[in-house]
């Protein structure tokens, strides 16, 4: 799994130049790639523009990352798409912490394929078939003749157990499925492939050459996620170890508040106000 870390250009300045300006406090972030490879980053330079002493050190590698990161202390942030499983609560609890979770947004797991696809909607049953394996080829669901190319996340990827749950009804992928690290990964073999098929985060559906499929009538968007006429949404997590303090807490709060919040529908997630 390629490792995707994001800094701030500051920091990296300061080492490159070998001066010796130190930022007197750090937030350490870490899992999700769906809000780590673009939402967070961009709220962290947000937050920094009001705190300019303060640097980020962002790891976007999964959301299971992000779990074990609040699980053995090594990040006062977790990044998480899916919600923490009974056994990492009972982990945590074992490691004497406090796992608590907090929505900062929504997002729908969008469908997509190659622009040149004629498919324009299908049924979330029709969505599991294809990536379980049970159809592999574009003609049996009304499409042109081809054979169908699944991509997916990463087994440390939250977004690849909520959409197994969510699309195959907890049904394994097909052997045929190919792993990709992150979602502009996805989103950029999809535009190379007539016959690719793959989902992604609302904020990478614009990635050119692909196309949002209809899923049960409805493409994924804030009135669809908000109503829940889109069957492929999930709430999206910040973690930490019990109710965040200092300068953890007002990171959470400043990703809660306008500012924040406006990173979150600028970058095509669903706010949660």
């Amino acid at each position: 799994m390629n490792k995707k870390i994001l800094s701030s250009l500051t920091a990296a300045c300061a080492i490159a130049l070998g001066t010796s300006a130190v930022a007197a406090e750090k937030i350490v972030i870490k899992g999700s790639d769906t809000l780590g490879a673009k939402m967070v980053p961009q709220i962290a330079e947000a937050f920094r523009a009001e705190n300019p002493d303060v640097t980020f050190e962002i790891a976007a590698e999964g959301s299971s990352t992000g779990v074990k990161a609040i699980i053995t202390d090594t990040a006062h942030v977790g990044m998480s798409s899916r919600d923490v499983r009974t056994k990492e609560m009972a982990e945590a609890s074992s490691n004497g912490v406090d796992m608590n979770k907090i929505v900062v947004g929504s997002d729908g797991i969008a469908v997509i394929v190659n622009e040149n696809n004629p498919i324009a909607n299908l049924t979330v049953e029709q969505v599991g078939q294809i990536f379980t394996g049970k159809v592999t080829n574009w003609a049996a669901l009304g499409g042109r003749p081809g054979g169908i190319s699944g991509y997916t996340r990463n087994t440390s990827s939250g977004t690849y157990k909520v959409f197994q749950k969510l699309a195959m009804d907890g049904e394994d992928y097909g052997d045929q499925t190919q792993k990709m690290a992150g979602n502009e990964q996805i989103a950029a073999e999809v535009a190379k492939n007539v016959n690719g098929v793959g989902y992604v985060g609302l904020a990478y559906i614009n990635t050119p050459g692909v196309k949002v499929v209809a899923v049960n009538g409805a493409k994924p968007s804030v009135k669809t996620v908000n109503d829940g006429s889109y069957v492929l949404a999930r709430p999206l997590f910040y973690l930490t170890n019990g109710e965040p303090t200092g300068l953890t807490k007002q990171f959470v709060d400043f990703t809660l508040g306008p500012v924040g919040q406006k990173v979150v529908a600028d970058v095509k997630f669903v706010p949660v106000n």
